[in-house]
């Protein structure tokens, strides 16, 4: 019974996600003759790089760190 219960709640929520994403289509800019891009890509890349940056440098560190003990 459980069981048939989370099947049928997952398939809910999957047809829910499906039907909310198809709203979420990118739209065209209204002045396609300006320079600015319709969609910022360059923000979220630089962060996630500087964060993958200091993760990588905070298990350098501790594993030089290991090491001298």
């Amino acid at each position: 019974m459980l069981r048939t219960f989370r099947i049928g709640l997952h398939v809910t929520i999957l047809v829910v996600f499906m039907f909310i994403s198809m709203g979420v289509f990118a739209q065209d800019p209204e002045d396609p003759s300006s320079n600015d891009p319709a969609v910022p890509l360059d923000g979220g890349i630089s962060l996630l790089l500087a964060a993958g940056a200091a993760l990588g440098g905070r298990q350098l560190f501790k594993k030089t760190r290991e090491g001298k003990d």
